[in-house]
């Protein structure tokens, strides 16, 4: 046990805990016995804050020590939860960017025409291929998509013209056979 000095437990000359020797206490007092501090924890600050606060709470702020007080440390907690509810909130971990839709433009004659012309002067097309009729079966099939229309990208055309290749190659060889 830790020598006693001015009523502080010590240990190498420095104060551990404010401790008087607690000869007051009410119980032991009426019964006529010295008194006994059972030395657990939460047992001793119940009975440091009962009987002895005032010189605790002196010791605490000339060593610079947080108290560990159950009240206190009730009324710290309940003081921080009340900042907490006082700050606001951040969404930034609940938002999400979304990719903006792409805007169908309405249909008009003068933009399809410009659109077209534009087409046929940048891919260097002849003037005539408005007038084939694939280019018309084309713009009559895409004129009835609803939502706009996807064009396939180069690989995907490319293998489309293969598969075309190779069924017109198949559909020839079955008509040339001789039987």
């Amino acid at each position: 046990m830790a020598p006693r000095e001015n009523g502080i437990a010590s240990s190498a000359g420095k104060p551990i805990i404010p401790f008087i020797s607690c000869s007051q206490s009410f119980f032991r007092r009426k019964k006529g016995l010295p008194s006994l501090i059972v030395s657990e924890v939460t047992t001793l600050r119940r009975h440091i804050e009962w009987k002895h606060h005032p010189l605790y709470d002196k010791w605490c702020e000339k060593n610079n020590f947080e108290s560990k007080l159950p009240k206190v440390v009730k009324a710290r907690k309940e003081a921080q939860k009340a900042a907490d509810r006082e700050k606001q909130s951040s969404l930034d971990p609940h938002l999400e960017e979304r990719q903006p839709k792409e805007r169908t433009i309405p249909y008009s004659d003068a933009m399809f025409r410009e659109a077209a012309v534009e087409w046929l002067v940048s891919t260097d097309q002849p003037i005539q291929a408005f007038e084939h009729p694939s280019f018309k079966k084309m713009i009559d099939i895409a004129a009835r998509a609803t939502h706009g229309v996807t064009l396939p990208n180069r690989k995907a055309t490319r293998k489309h013209i293969i598969q075309l290749f190779k069924k017109n190659l198949t559909g020839l060889r079955e008509r040339l056979k001789v039987h």
